[in-house]
């Protein structure tokens, strides 16, 4: 997502990361490219309204080295912006201000028409190997202590269920009589340090108030 204005880009992650899907902020147009050559994305959410480069401008950048879809977002809905938009290449249009919902069911549309007969759907952020004891995190290896492997190995195989602390310290903890509930709460902070050193802006970790903890869906 490349767009300047915080709270329309807060709206915009919230709605894409509540399907499931990782979004990688962006707050302007320099560098768009150097960042698609590095990191491959499934889809762009364009501003063209940006303050550096027009978005019209960064969609020709892509299209020279890129064909990832794109979407438009802006506060002018003419004919002629419409138009041009999409004669640079871009597959889709949405006007501010816009519905989050409607936005999130044009990424799906978009990617569906990408991919005919695949379901859309993230990039796998974690990759586990069991008989190396080795998790990857978006392609680097995390260096975990005993109990932070063991306790992102239980999330890890059962996204999106909720864990109480009892449950966890029962599940990964050698003596979890002889353990605390705050004890599971240090590991996951600890944990959620060591991955935000990866991914500064995404928390696949999430906590349940009351409930105890879990790992995000579509990760």
């Amino acid at each position: 997502m490349v767009e300047d204005e915080p709270a329309i880009a807060d709206t915009i992650q919230y709605a894409l990361e509540s399907e499931g899907f990782l979004c990688r902020r962006l707050e302007v147009g320099a560098g768009v490219v150097e960042l698609l050559d590095r990191q491959p994305v499934a889809l762009v959410v364009l501003d063209i309204g940006l303050p550096d480069l027009s978005g019209i401008e960064v969609c020709r950048q892509i299209r020279q080295r890129h064909d990832v879809p794109i979407i438009f977002l802006t506060a002018r809905s003419g004919e002629v912006d419409r138009v041009v938009g999409l004669e640079l290449g871009a597959d889709d249009y949405v006007s501010k201000p816009f519905s989050p919902r409607e936005l999130a069911a044009r990424v799906k549309a978009v990617l569906r028409r990408a991919r005919p007969g695949a379901s859309p759907a993230p990039a796998t952020a974690f990759a586990l190997d069991e008989e190396r004891r080795q998790i990857s995190y978006f392609g680097r290896p995390l260096d975990l202590s005993r109990y932070e492997y063991r306790l992102l190995v239980v999330l890890l195989k059962r996204p999106g269920r909720v864990y109480s602390r009892d449950e966890l310290l029962d599940l990964v903890w050698d003596a979890p009589e002889a353990s605390l509930d705050r004890t599971v709460d240090a590991h996951v902070k600890n944990l959620r340090a060591k991955l935000r050193e990866v991914r500064p802006d995404v928390d696949p970790i999430a906590t349940h108030r009351g409930a105890g903890y879990s790992l995000r869906e579509g990760l």
